[in-house]
């Protein structure tokens, strides 16, 4: 089981801040992302374009970007990670 945080409307499509998914040690960001997903159209229509992450989505594990750090969707998870999604962020 693995725990998504997520932020703004994200949060508001969702339903909820945080979303337990069934995704576990050695899943990866991806499939956690597609359980999160599954059932929930309207933040899929926010989060994805064309089936593909959109760019300016961002995807936390455990406070690091995936997209940029690590391997992007294909990053394996490991037990006890936390998952977090961003919506675009507006500078002011």
């Amino acid at each position: 089981m693995t725990e998504w945080k997520l932020f703004a409307d994200l949060a508001e499509q969702a339903g909820d801040k945080h979303v337990a998914v069934e995704a576990d040690a050695g899943d990866t960001v991806g499939d956690a992302l597609e359980e999160l997903l599954e059932g929930r159209p309207e933040l899929e229509d926010r989060v994805l374009e064309d089936g593909e992450l959109r760019s300016q989505i961002n995807v936390l594990r455990n406070g690091t970007n995936v997209l940029v750090e690590e391997e992007g969707l294909e990053t394996e998870l490991e037990a006890g990670d936390e998952l977090a999604l961003f919506p675009p962020v507006s500078g002011g």
